[in-house]
């Protein structure tokens, strides 16, 4: 029996998943992917829609067959035992401090083209953000889905947009061009377009909260991936018949250059609006995932149990405001320190494959039949995408030996029964 209200339809998951997967990546991954691998990023990303989809479908299972507001930390302490559940959870968690203030960072970012921002301004663009999100997350969770919704038709319609007008595809622009000589470009390319689809277990915390979650769960999360990566694949093509990419500055805004070609001026505030969107959209996901987390750990006495309280609309709201005084203070932190992007990003991603990586491990142990091959796949997949990040997954593989080890001394620590008294001296 479900913990939490079960509000969530098909319709509102695929919103939910897909406005996570699109997020910021929409406005600058297509165009690195060409800068990296040209006119074979159109082939690399259904490469990669076919690498995710094993992935996709082992968190499907293990959402279907254990929905839980724990989401990946949960599975991974179903399949190894509760230490390693809370150390997923810390590794999770510990995305806080570097992975929010990026994407303030960049949401931030889009107010800045309209109006001339200063740089104690934008910290209260980014403040604001965080309230609005606390705001919507103190709602039943339909109503983020309703949102998030109307966003991902946002997005979906900007890029039908630029191919109506745009007149796309065009013939000089091959859909699927020959792969003569290109193949070794994919690499590079793969390995920036893997992190369009981080968010798929931040998704997994919603879990308890679909009205049929046997069923819409795995559907929801599966139409999520494949309509993002339709969109990816369709931004992809407008770039490249646009010519929007070639260094860090054209990548950076090929979405509004395209824009400003097709509809002049006015195009900016379109940009900045959708683009906005799209990383509240992407951080809501991830903020409320993060406070279901930490609601399911205190429900179940793993944390202090002040934080297990629901508000009158059944959610987590005490835990939401923890996660979102959390991601003001590191904010204001990151802000202070004037901490750029790229640093706050390359933190991250290391986490996220470690618990990609521990998540499949854990189907391998939990699922049986076709579904234990799948994830058997998925294991070896993100096993080797945690390779492909070379140095960048030191600093996580080091913040799990560290977890692991506190786990550990913690665990060695004599514990007082109740009741009992010190000796006497």
């Amino acid at each position: 029996m479900s913990r939490l209200n079960q509000e969530l339809g098909l319709l509102q998951g695929i919103g939910l998943l897909s406005t996570s997967l699109l997020g910021t990546g929409i406005f600058v991954v297509p165009a690195l992917a060409a800068t990296a691998a040209g006119d074979a990023s159109l082939w690399a990303w259904l490469i990669l829609i076919a690498l995710v989809l094993p992935v996709a479908f082992t968190f499907a299972q293990l959402g279907r067959r254990f929905p839980h507001a724990g989401g990946a930390p949960h599975l991974i302490g179903r399949a190894f035992g509760p230490r390693l559940e809370r150390v997923s959870a810390w590794l999770f968690l510990a995305v806080l401090p570097v992975g929010l203030p990026a994407a303030l960072n960049i949401a931030s970012g889009f107010w800045q083209v309209l109006f001339d921002l200063g740089h104690g301004q934008l910290l209260a663009v980014q403040l604001a953000t965080l309230a609005a999100i606390l705001l919507l997350g103190q709602r039943p969770a339909k109503a983020s889905g309703a949102v998030q919704g109307a966003i991902a038709l946002a997005i979906i319609a900007t890029v039908a947009l630029v191919w109506w007008l745009g007149d796309l595809p065009r013939a000089s622009q091959p859909l699927l061009p020959p792969l003569a000589g290109s193949w070794q470009l994919l690499p590079a390319a793969l390995g920036v377009m893997f992190w369009c689809f981080v968010g798929i277990e931040a998704f997994t915390h919603l879990g308890e909260e679909f009205k049929r979650p046997q069923r819409d769960f795995p559907l929801a999360l599966l139409l999520g991936v494949l309509l993002a990566g339709g969109v990816y694949w369709a931004c992809s093509v407008a770039v490249l018949s646009f010519n929007a990419y070639g260094n860090v500055h054209s990548d950076a805004a090929s979405l509004p250059r395209m824009l400003d070609l097709l509809l002049g001026e006015k195009a900016r505030w379109l940009s900045a609006l959708v683009g906005y969107l799209a990383c509240f959209a992407s951080m809501n996901v991830y903020i409320q995932g993060f406070a279901r987390l930490i609601w399911s750990l205190a429900d179940e006495g793993k944390l202090p149990a002040a934080m297990a309280q629901r508000n009158r609309h059944g959610v987590p709201g005490r835990a939401l405001l923890l996660v979102v005084a959390a991601c003001a203070l590191c904010a204001t932190l990151a802000w202070s320190l004037s901490l750029s992007v790229d640093q706050l990003i390359r933190y991250a991603n290391g986490n996220f494959v470690l618990i990609y990586l521990l998540s499949m491990a854990a189907g391998c142990y939990l699922l049986r039949g076709l579904w234990l091959w799948l994830a058997g796949l998925s294991t070896l997949l993100c096993t080797g995408v945690l390779a492909m990040l070379g140095h960048d997954a030191w600093y996580a593989l080091g913040l799990l030996g560290l977890l692991v080890l506190l786990d550990g001394v913690r665990s060695l620590r004599p514990r007082r029964l109740p009741g009992a008294t010190h000796p006497s001296p």
